[in-house]
């Protein structure tokens, strides 16, 4: 399908960005456009303005955050493929790396961007459980500056975010986890998939014996990306044996509302978040 007319503006600064949001009653971010692309031909959603902020340079980038304790900050603009490339990532937030190597294909990877997917809040998409589990916070500009959200309080719903309409998501910052161990494990009916559901933990050991602490977030088990609060408090203390683990984690769809779909039903996707909990914090555990 073709989408309906929209006017189309490319501003090469924040600010210039912000004035044309300010600007209009209806206007949409474009970003890598993986996800707003498919929505504007379907006419799911028709914006008068459609805002390019793909040459907007301050938004791209990695870079340590001055003590900040080994904190990342990564540009919203910032494409998977440069996180994938980035030794940064790859030695200090290691369950990024792993999730963002899971999405989509090289051509998405090198058109989508981290921010573009978490202002889109898709609960299906790799990134939001990750960032939960990271303790990601999010840096977002509006007209009166700029404000930090945890990422516990930035999903708010179904495709709703704590980014206002006339704010934009402009960074997301990481703390380190030095001596952490993490998995990424993903459930998908064919490869190059949206995941029926994904884990992703990261788990640090009491002298390699023993869990001292756990973060376990979930994708695709209710509106949005969700955390998994009451095992994480039970994993602590744990010898992180197979029989042990699995015992705390058979309750990690507790108080969760999966979808029902042509993948599977929602009881279908909890006796599947029970077992990628468990191989995710066991695999964890043995990385750190």
């Amino acid at each position: 399908m073709i989408p309906a007319p929209f006017e189309y503006a490319r501003p090469t600064s924040v600010d210039e960005a912000l004035g044309l949001l300010a600007g209009s009653d209806d206007a949409k971010v474009l970003a890598g456009g993986q996800s707003l692309l498919s929505v504007l031909r379907m006419r799911l959603n028709a914006p008068e303005l459609v805002v390019d902020i793909g040459r907007i340079d301050a938004l791209r980038g990695i870079r340590e955050v001055a003590g900040g304790g080994g904190a990342i900050e990564i540009g919203a603009m910032t494409p998977y493929h440069e996180i994938l490339a980035s030794d940064e990532i790859r030695t200090g937030l290691r369950l990024l790396h792993d999730a963002v190597a899971e999405v989509g294909d090289p051509q998405v990877r090198h058109r989508g961007t981290l921010g573009g997917s978490l202002a889109h809040a898709d609960p299906a998409g790799d990134c939001g459980a990750v960032a939960l589990a990271l303790g990601a916070e999010m840096v977002i500009a509006g007209p009166g500056g700029e404000r930090v959200v945890p990422a516990d309080e930035f999903f708010q719903d179904l495709f709703t975010t704590a980014v206002g309409e006339d704010e934009l998501l402009v960074a997301v910052r990481f703390p380190g986890y030095p001596g952490w161990g993490s998995r990424y494990e993903k459930f998908v009916r064919t490869a190059q998939d949206w995941p029926i559901i994904a884990v992703g933990a990261c788990v640090r050991m009491a002298d390699g014996k023993t869990i001292s602490e756990a973060r376990i977030g979930l994708t695709n088990m209710g509106p949005t990306p969700l955390r998994a609060r009451a095992v994480e408090e039970a994993l602590v203390g744990m010898t992180p044996t197979a029989e042990a683990v699995g015992a705390a984690c058979a309750a990690v769809a507790d108080g969760t509302s999966p979808p029902s779909d042509l993948n599977g039903d929602a009881d279908y996707r909890r006796h599947l978040a029970t077992v990628l909990a468990r191989r995710a914090v066991l695999a964890a555990a043995g990385a750190a």
